[in-house]
C-alpha cells in the first residue's frame, strides 16, 4: 500500500477581515501518497488555494494539523522542518509574479541548492541548472540561463518555475493553477511535461485547478477532491468523479465543460441551479453551504444540517443528505 507523504488532519483557516470572520478552509483532511496525484477542483473562494498553502507549509492553520510522515509539521524542530520544506514545493499561479526580476534564470537555480549545501560549487550547480533546464524543454539550455524573466515568455516562465521547484529533490509538488494564465496552446504541452516529470521521477502532486477538465486530462490515475466554500464535497477516484459524479456541485461543473462535438453538447444532461449566485465567505448558508443553488434541495433538512463527508461506497465519499439518503435506500446486490 503506498505511503502516506502530506495529510492534511481536520485543518481549517480562519481569517479576520473587517467585514467580519472568513473561514477560508473548514475542517478538511485530505491525503497524498507516495506517487499520487491528487487535485483540488472547485470555483474561485473555494478555498483550493489556501489549503495548498497550508500544506506546503506555507501558511499555518487555525485548527488542526499538516502531517509530514505522520509527523505534526509545526511541532518538528528547526532540522525537521528543513527537510520538510526541502521536500514539499510549490510552484505559484502566477509565472509573471514569482521569479525574481532581477535575478537570472541560473541565479533562480542554483540559489536553491548552494543555499542548501545539496552543491558546493558555482559550476557544479550551473551544471546541474542546465540539466533541469533540459528535463523542463527549455533547450538548449544555454539559450536560457543567462536571460532575466522579463525576456522569458509566460510558459518559459513557469517551466522555469517547475524547474526551481525540482531543484532540491521533491516528494511532492504543489501546482497552484499552474497552467491558468498560460494561453491554451501552451498549456497541454506543460501538463504533459509535469505528467512526465511525476512519471520520470516519481513526484506527487497536489494540484489546483477549477478546471475538471484539467484535472481529468492530468489526474486520471489518481484523485479528485471537489471543494465549496471551504469544504471537501466530493472525493474518490478521477475516473468515478468524471463519469460517476454524485453531488450536484460536481455535476454543475462537469455540465460547464464545453464539448467540441455540437451532438455531445445537445445530447448532454444539463444541471440546472436554482441561482448562480455564489454565497459569500463572509455570510455562509446555514446547513449545506450549497443549498441555496442545489437542484435537490429539501427544506428542512438541507438548510438546518451541515451534511459530513460520508462514504458512498469503497471509494468515493459525498457530502449531500439526499445522496447519502438515496444511496442507503438502494437495493444492494
Amino acid at each position: 500500500m503506498p505511503e502516506s507523504i502530506l495529510a492534511l488532519d481536520h485543518v481549517s483557516q480562519v481569517f479576520k477581515t473587517r467585514q467580519g470572520t472568513v473561514r477560508a478552509v473548514d475542517d478538511v483532511s485530505l491525503e497524498v501518497n507516495e506517487g499520487q496525484v491528487l487535485c483540488l477542483v472547485g470555483e474561485s473562494g473555494s478555498g483550493k488555494t489556501t489549503s495548498a498553502k497550508i500544506a506546503a507549509g506555507l501558511r499555518r492553520p487555525t485548527s488542526g494539523a499538516v502531517r509530514f510522515h505522520g509527523e505534526d509539521i509545526w511541532r518538528m524542530d528547526r532540522t525537521q522542518f528543513s527537510v520538510y520544506r526541502q521536500a514539499v514545493q510549490y510552484i505559484h499561479q502566477d509565472p509573471y509574479a514569482s521569479l525574481n526580476p532581477v535575478h537570472r534564470v541560473a541565479d533562480i537555480l542554483t540559489s536553491p541548492l548552494l543555499h542548501h549545501g545539496i552543491l558546493r560549487s558555482r559550476s557544479d550547480a550551473v551544471r546541474r541548472a542546465t540539466d533541469l533546464l533540459e528535463m523542463v524543454d527549455l533547450t538548449p539550455p544555454e539559450t536560457f540561463l543567462f536571460k532575466y524573466p522579463h525576456q522569458l515568455s509566460g510558459g518559459q516562465r513557469q517551466r522555469v518555475s517547475v524547474a526551481r521547484a525540482l531543484t532540491l529533490h521533491p516528494k511532492l509538488i504543489a501546482a497552484d493553477e499552474a497552467t491558468s494564465m498560460l494561453d491554451v496552446s501552451i498549456r497541454v504541452s506543460l501538463l504533459n511535461m509535469l505528467k512526465r516529470l511525476a512519471h520520470d521521477l516519481g513526484v506527487s502532486f497536489l494540484f489546483i485547478t477549477h478546471d475538471l477538465a484539467i484535472a481529468k486530462y492530468f489526474a486520471w490515475s489518481g484523485h479528485i477532491a471537489v471543494m465549496y466554500l471551504g469544504r471537501v464535497v466530493e472525493f474518490g477516484p478521477t475516473p468515478t468523479i468524471i463519469n460517476m459524479p454524485r453531488h450536484p456541485y460536481t455535476r454543475a461543473l462537469l455540465s460547464a465543460i464545453p464539448e467540441p462535438d455540437p451532438d455531445l453538447t445537445r445530447e448532454r444532461e444539463r444541471v440546472r441551479l436554482r441561482s448562480v449566485d455564489i454565497a459569500s465567505l463572509l455570510h455562509v448558508p446555514p446547513g449545506c453551504g450549497f443549498h441555496p443553488r442545489c437542484p435537490l434541495f429539501e427544506q428542512g433538512l438541507c438548510d438546518v444540517q451541515r451534511p459530513e463527508l460520508t462514504p458512498i461506497d469503497r471509494q468515493l465519499s459525498v457530502a449531500c443528505h439526499v445522496v447519502a439518503r438515496e444511496h442507503a435506500l438502494a437495493p444492494v446486490g
